[in-house]
């Protein structure tokens, strides 16, 4: 039931059923990290890093626990913390989507500015999945954040290609567009921004990169 309601958006109902069911039994792994994943939904990052713990306290072996917990801390910003449990779940070979491990690692050392292991990690997920949209994104920015702007550009439009209805690619792509001075081309992306996200701070942030890029070309 608590499954169902998490599936319909319903965290409050999903919640309350996976308390219910804690109170018999408490002891299951999968069900502490439905908790987990519930308090996550709720926006309480603590408490769903507790239960995330104990399932894998219970289980060393749930991986799927162990990448929610790293999850979990990045949305407190505890990067060495997330970075210890993403390296846990990456090393296990039977877990059946290292590429996600894989990039979330990326994402740490991208947000602790460490962006040679950012992009190592982003590598190694496109190895395995070559049209993971995540790790096609975070390897574009980290291109940028390293001054790599052709490969930047390469990345982004590949990203874009794959899912072209992803304004935050698009956005990223206009950056990388601006940065190698192919103005033209960056207004028109930072536009398809604009009509992809219509009234989202991301289109006001890149109306303002328009304006940013007229001035410069009137110069």
């Amino acid at each position: 039931m608590g499954e169902a309601y998490y599936g319909q958006g319903d965290y409050t109902s999903a919640l309350k059923e996976f308390l219910k069911a804690e109170t018999l039994y408490a002891e299951d792994p999968y069900l502490q990290n439905d908790l987990g994943i519930a308090y996550m939904a709720k926006e309480k990052p603590d408490i769903a890093i507790e239960h995330f713990k104990k399932a894998v306290e219970l289980n060393s072996d749930y991986a799927p626990a162990r990448n929610n917990l790293g999850l979990a801390y990045i949305t407190k910003n505890d990067w060495d913390a997330a970075i210890a449990s993403f390296k846990k779940v990456s090393e296990d070979i039977l877990y059946a989507t290292p590429h996600y491990p894989l990039s979330n690692l990326g994402l740490a050392y991208y947000n602790k500015r460490e962006y040679e292991l950012a992009e190592k990690y982003y590598r190694q997920s496109l190895k395995l999945q070559p049209d993971f949209i995540t790790a096609l994104l975070g390897l574009g920015r980290t291109y940028i954040a390293m001054g790599k702007i052709p490969e930047a550009v390469t990345t982004l439009e590949k990203a874009v290609k794959n899912a072209p209805k992803f304004g935050a690619n698009y956005f990223f792509l206009a950056e990388a567009y601006a940065l190698s001075h192919s103005y033209k081309k960056a207004i028109h992306t930072y536009q398809r921004v604009i009509e992809l996200a219509p009234g989202t701070s991301l289109a006001e942030e890149a109306k303002k990169e328009v304006r940013k890029i007229g001035g410069l070309r009137t110069r």
